[in-house]
């Protein structure tokens, strides 16, 4: 559970990279991935801000797993992450294709 936790919240940074990327910012190094997240409700819109307060969640609970504790999320937990990831990539995609089609692959 714990790997299947931690490896679907990898994800999540390097999916909210591109819309970054794609709208023309290059965030700094400092705290990347913690603010492609955030930008994730500036960029896709306000309701989108309940994602990122979900993936703030999701993260602290990844570093209890990384560097605390074995076995402290769910097997529900990492259900519902994977199932989150796999619709924030069709989410970005479609926001790809619809604002910035020259790097959505179509």
């Amino acid at each position: 559970m714990d790997w299947r936790f931690g490896i679907a919240y990898n994800a999540t940074p390097r999916l909210c990279t591109i819309p970054v990327y794609a709208e023309g910012h290059r965030p700094e190094r400092n705290l990347q991935h913690y603010r492609a997240i955030q930008a994730l409700a500036v960029i896709l819109g306000p309701k989108r801000g309940a994602d990122a307060d979900y993936l703030e969640i999701c993260r602290k609970k990844r570093n209890v797993i990384e560097y605390d504790a074995v076995g402290a999320v769910t097997d529900d937990d990492a259900t519902e992450l994977v199932a989150f990831v796999v619709e924030l990539r069709d989410r970005i995609l479609a926001w790809l294709r619809e604002h910035h089609p020259e790097f959505s692959g179509s």
